[in-house]
């Protein structure tokens, strides 16, 4: 649904006028809804939800209080988007939740971006690309980007094929792609992508509709797809992100101490939330080891192999949606890497 569409859905719903504000910014409580399970060692995101509700209402001595919605239990990505846009709600939103308003945010996953933590931490606390967007993404919506939320650490291939070093080894080989941009990168690889929601991707590996996906190792765990999968190619492929982002109006009626005691709190759920997820990657693909995957570590070489075919092809797609090119120049630079030559 495009961002117009869903401005007119909320019109004519009568949500979008702020008459209705008044009682919602009253209210002490505010919901907070987010993807997966409310298990901390399966999911990362909980870990930050859960950390963020303790300090809000420590910082805030209970003047805000926050009620947690895990597993999607207040609708999907679409639906949980539209409810933030009207109320006074949190939401902890995936690419399909941000995307349809701000179909700029799929340059903040060019492939292999960034080398390692710090520097897409950097690139989205420091960086100019994601300021503008996040700018722009609350004029058009009422909707404010709080925090980027890692989800479990950046992506990696597996399949229960071959081992895959290089780009040719995907050729022949059919992937569960999580939208459009994964499709074009596995095909810029030789491999076929298919869209299979994640509630179906374990099926469909055990039953060969498709040999492999990428997902970072927590979600591998978490969905037992080492069952189904034998080999694992860390590739460090995207960083792998979800997006806190709440309703603007609500949060700009809170009294000066309320606010600035709810943003220390998002910051610091923040950093402890991040802490975890990267002491926890090793034991994850140890773990995974363990279960009988076999791990391939790519050295510098055959990274710089996959980047060279899959970046000019995600520039491609970019540019096939209709993204302004100065959002990647910006993004780029921000990650201190060259324009790409198309």
């Amino acid at each position: 649904m495009t961002a117009s569409a869903i401005v007119k859905k909320l019109c004519a719903a009568g949500l979008l006028g702020l008459a209705g504000m008044g009682a919602a910014v009253a209210a002490t409580t505010v919901n907070l809804s987010y993807n997966g399970a409310p298990d901390p060692q399966k999911n990362a995101v909980h870990v930050f939800a859960q950390t963020l509700k303790e300090l809000v209402e420590e910082k805030t001595q209970g003047e805000l209080k926050i009620t947690l919605y895990p597993n999607s239990m207040l609708g999907d990505e679409e639906a949980r988007m539209e409810q933030t846009m009207a109320a006074a709600n949190l939401n902890i939103a995936s690419f399909s939740g941000i995307s349809p308003l701000a179909p700029e945010i799929f340059v903040s996953a060019i492939p292999f971006m960034f080398s390692g933590f710090e520097p897409a931490r950097h690139f989205f606390d420091e960086g100019e690309y994601w300021k503008a967007l996040s700018e722009a993404f609350r004029e058009r919506t009422g909707v404010e980007m709080l925090a980027v939320v890692e989800e479990g650490g950046f992506l990696a291939f597996t399949n229960s094929k071959k081992a895959i070093r290089t780009p040719d080894d995907f050729k022949g080989l059919r992937f569960r792609a999580m939208d459009p941009s994964q499709v074009a990168l596995y095909e810029s690889f030789g491999a076929t992508g298919t869209p299979i929601p994640w509630t179906e991707v374990y099926m469909a590996l055990r039953t060969g509709v498709a040999d492999g996906q990428m997902n970072p190792p927590m979600y591998i765990i978490l969905g037992s797809l080492y069952e189904v999968q034998k080999y694992l190619t860390l590739a460090n492929i995207q960083y792998s992100d979800q997006f806190l982002v709440g309703n603007a109006a609500f949060l700009d009626s809170l009294s000066e101490p309320v606010r600035a005691a709810f943003h220390e709190a998002v910051r610091e759920a923040n950093q402890k939330a991040r802490t975890e997820n990267e002491r926890d990657v090793e034991n994850r693909i140890q773990y995974l080891a363990d279960k009988g995957m076999e791990v391939i570590h790519l050295t510098d070489e055959e990274r710089a192999a996959f980047r060279g075919k899959a970046q000019p092809s995600y520039m491609n797609w970019l540019h096939a949606q209709g993204i302004d090119r100065k959002w990647i120049d910006m993004a780029l630079k921000d990650a201190g890497l060259e324009p790409v030559k198309e």
